[in-house]
């Protein structure tokens, strides 16, 4: 007579998703230390920094400002970095926002499209721009 082994799958499906947590936060925290890692030494690193999204009317908008002012910023365009969801994350940790774009001039955050606008017709932009 065959012995029948019963196995069971609640506890064994548990473990399972105890371990992918397990992974994923191990791993996951990783990617975020690294995204966050990159997000920090970009803002820090650059006089003028956009996190963009290549398709986003309102980051064109806020690159065309900057050109029309003259000046180049540093674009990371989100959408096209393997890490790109991991940095919209660190930036709402960083700012409250996880929507695109979120400026940043001499490593201080200007906020969005409209943000920027807004800075450029109150003259606090040119300020911070002047500012070494």
């Amino acid at each position: 007579m065959k012995k029948h082994v019963v196995y069971n799958r609640k506890g064994v499906g548990s473990f399972s998703l105890l371990m992918l947590l397990f992974f994923l936060f191990v791993n996951g925290s990783k990617a975020t230390n690294s995204a966050s890692a990159f997000v920090h030494n970009t803002i820090y690193s650059h006089k003028i920094v956009i996190f963009s999204k290549s398709y986003c009317p309102y980051c064109f908008r806020a690159k065309r400002i900057f050109s029309e002012l003259k000046e180049e910023p540093f674009v990371v365009e989100v959408d096209l970095r393997d890490d790109g969801s991991q940095i919209q994350y660190v930036l709402l940790d960083l700012v409250g926002r996880s929507t695109v774009p979120q400026i940043f001039v001499n490593g201080k955050h200007i906020g969005g499209s409209d943000d920027l606008k807004n800075s450029v017709d109150s003259g606090q932009l040119q300020t911070l721009l002047d500012t070494v």
